[in-house]
């Protein structure tokens, strides 16, 4: 199978189009699963009588087994047929979903969660080495753009979907309505999408266990690993007291709540597409640069809010999810040029791996620096925002330099 080839300023094919079509659906169901389950807390707790204790190992179980199953797949990533390998995965992922919604108890969507999050951690690092393999440099911007609208149509879709279900017919059933359209998703790559086996041509001697330790010890995939943890981690920072921030601290009800997450998730719907172009006809760097200053501009004023108008929430949610969104799709765009053909697998695993880890040590530094008064509201979460900041700051440091070393060895 010839590798797709698409110069810049050449239209994509029709093929491109529905391979870029695939993964965003894909995406979009597997971060729909994720986000589906944050609406359905007060749920649970009440129907599977389970603490809040509890309710965070489902949650933790999903991240840490993601995690793990990205890091042990690294080794054997590039040595299978991308499609495969994606049938594979998926199906388990689909599984794992279909036991959530049949779990009758918390012991139970505890396994089934964890075994979810152990097929579907590694669903973006297949994604990513796809849009690698099928895409030059001066097109993915472009692509990772409309890829990336799967999380802001998740997060438009996720509170009010999952409430809207779990209320009328049951907290299964937002579970089984993902199994259903994941359903019809993998018959489309079981019989539509090509063999992707371009990165085979390569001849590679070494075991997996060796071209793992192989791909840590490269100087040039460190730089990218510790770039990818602070991008990962600076947004991560804030989202698990976000929405309590939002109410206790801003003054926003819980009904209108999701009405904030609705509108961002449109604005970086429609922004997505556009950061992703402008990052192939501008530049990756340029446009990392830009939204990272947005996000730190709006995370340095939003944190430092007191009771304030639903307007002006909306407007600076909107505002930090642009600039986040901008950050991520030219900032994975960018990275995704620095691993070898032959180790674009192993290492957009790896690359995988710790995003997810990235994300739960960013969680647990939030937790160790904000605190709740006894009469509610949150405090230090604008020193919270001023760590993001800090951290958004060093990751445009590093990037820099990324875009630098891609630039001599182009």
């Amino acid at each position: 199978m010839k590798r797709e080839i698409n110069r810049k300023g050449e239209p994509f094919t029709r093929y491109q189009i529905f391979a870029i079509a695939l993964l965003a659906i894909i995406q979009f169901t597997v971060v729909l699963d994720f986000m589906v389950l944050s609406p359905l807390g007060a749920i649970l707790l009440k129907e599977l009588d389970i603490t809040t204790v509890q309710f965070g190992h489902v949650v933790s179980g999903y991240a840490f087994a993601a995690g793990a199953s990205a890091l042990l797949a690294a080794g054997f990533a590039d040595k299978f047929d991308r499609k495969r390998m994606l049938i594979f995965f998926y199906s388990g992922f689909i599984l794992g979903t279909l036991f959530c919604a049949l779990a009758p108890n918390y012991q139970s969507l505890l396994v089934a969660r964890t075994l979810t999050g152990f097929f579907g951690g590694v669903m973006s690092s297949i994604g990513f080495a796809i849009v690698t393999d099928l895409f030059p440099p001066e097109k993915r911007g472009r692509v990772m753009g409309f890829v990336q609208m799967a999380f802001s149509a998740s997060q438009i879709l996720g509170l009010p979907f999952g409430l809207y279900l779990a209320t009328h017919y049951g907290w299964h059933f937002p579970f089984m309505s993902i199994v259903v359209l994941s359903i019809l998703t993998g018959l489309c790559i079981v019989f539509f999408m090509r063999p992707i086996v371009g990165h085979l041509s390569h001849v590679e001697t070494r075991n997996p266990f060796n071209k793992l330790v192989d791909t840590f010890k490269n100087p040039r995939y460190l730089q990218g690993f510790a770039t990818v943890t602070l991008l990962s981690s600076g947004g991560y920072m804030l989202m698990p007291f976000a929405s309590a921030f939002a109410v206790e601290n801003l003054g926003i009800s819980l009904e209108k709540l999701p009405l904030v997450y609705m509108v961002a998730g449109l604005c970086t719907l429609v922004t997505g597409p556009i950061a992703g172009s402008l990052s192939d006809s501008v530049g990756k760097l340029p446009m990392f640069f830009l939204g990272s200053v947005i996000a730190m501009s709006a995370i340095l004023t939003y944190t430092h809010l007191g009771v304030s108008p639903l307007t002006l929430v909306i407007v600076l949610n909107a505002i930090l999810y642009i600039g986040v969104s901008t950050r991520m799709i030219s900032g994975q765009a960018l990275l995704t040029a620095v691993p070898a053909p032959q180790d674009r697998g192993t290492y957009m695993s790896i690359h995988s791996a710790i995003q997810q880890a990235a994300g739960g040590i960013a969680a647990i530094v939030a937790g160790l620096i904000v605190t709740q008064s006894a009469n509610g509201p949150l405090l230090h979460y604008g020193s919270l925002g001023w760590l993001a900041a800090g951290v958004i700051t060093t990751t445009l440091i590093l990037m820099t330099n990324i875009n630098r070393v891609i630039r001599q060895t182009a």
